[in-house]
């Protein structure tokens, strides 16, 4: 997932608006194509946001140039996809305009295109790795299905989330678009590998099941993770320490305030 650029998911083909454009002109190309919003560039640089709602109000004939948000925040190709998210849910915003280091449009990147992102990348694949991986250190046999798990039941192994990428899981779940967990069963246990702050997002919602990968394990052996469990003192998912993310160096160099004029 950390491979995963947003060079790899930005959509190329980007709607934008001329600086010399007018209010008219933005509510045209809103009818005309549908978005609620559009990068504002001259000469390619891009020099603030329209949305739909600073037209509220604005008389056709009123410069774009005085209503436009120019505080703005953008994104580079090369910045993960994680750190991506993380701006987008922290912010609230629904687009990112994506940047060169002359600060040309380049395309832009779309909570939708985060959350496709976010869906690929829990496989069978990675649950045979740790399977194999589970063979390996304990001499066992473990055996993989996929179906609904009692959240309340799980044994977390992850100490600390973060609220902004809670706040991701929770909207994911909502849309439908939550991927499975991955859970170990063992006699008298079930153990949490993989999904902590979709466990936690749910149980904000109010849910009580999720969608998961169960690697049934029928020996009675305590795993390396059921001790580091205890050694932090978690046993259920109320332990879990739910962090405000401190931005990413990353993000930080994406925050940009941009001159126009």
């Amino acid at each position: 997932m950390d491979k995963k650029k947003v060079r790899d998911y930005m959509t190329y083909d980007v709607v934008c608006i001329d600086l010399h454009s007018t209010a008219k002109d933005v509510l045209e190309t809103i009818h005309k194509t549908g978005h609620d919003g559009f990068p504002v560039v001259d000469n390619r640089e891009v020099v603030g946001y329209i949305a739909a709602r600073d037209l509220l109000f604005v008389a056709p004939t009123v410069p774009i140039e005085r209503v436009m948000s120019t505080h703005l925040i953008v994104a580079d190709p090369d910045m993960s996809i994680n750190d991506a998210a993380r701006v987008i849910f922290r912010s609230g915003i629904q687009k990112l305009p994506v940047v060169d280091e002359q600060n040309h449009l380049l395309g832009i990147i779309s909570n939708s295109d985060v959350i496709r992102s976010q869906i690929e990348h829990v496989s069978p694949e990675k649950v045979f790795k740790f399977i194999d991986t589970l063979r390996k250190l304990y001499n066992v046999d473990p055996q993989m299905k996929r179906e609904h798990v009692t959240i309340a039941d799980l044994l977390p192994t992850q100490a600390k989330i973060y609220e902004d990428e809670l706040e991701g899981r929770m909207y994911e779940i909502q849309k439908g678009l939550a991927e499975p967990l991955i859970v170990v069963k063992r006699p008298g246990r079930m153990i949490l590998v993989d999904g902590h702050h979709r466990a936690v997002a749910a149980k904000r919602l109010g849910i009580q099941t999720l969608d998961a990968y169960i690697i049934e394990i029928d020996q009675d052996i305590e795993l390396g993770m059921e001790r580091t469990a205890r050694s932090m003192n978690l046993s259920t998912l109320d332990d879990i320490r739910v962090m405000d993310y401190a931005r990413h160096p990353l993000v930080a160099l994406t925050h940009r305030l941009v001159r126009h004029g």
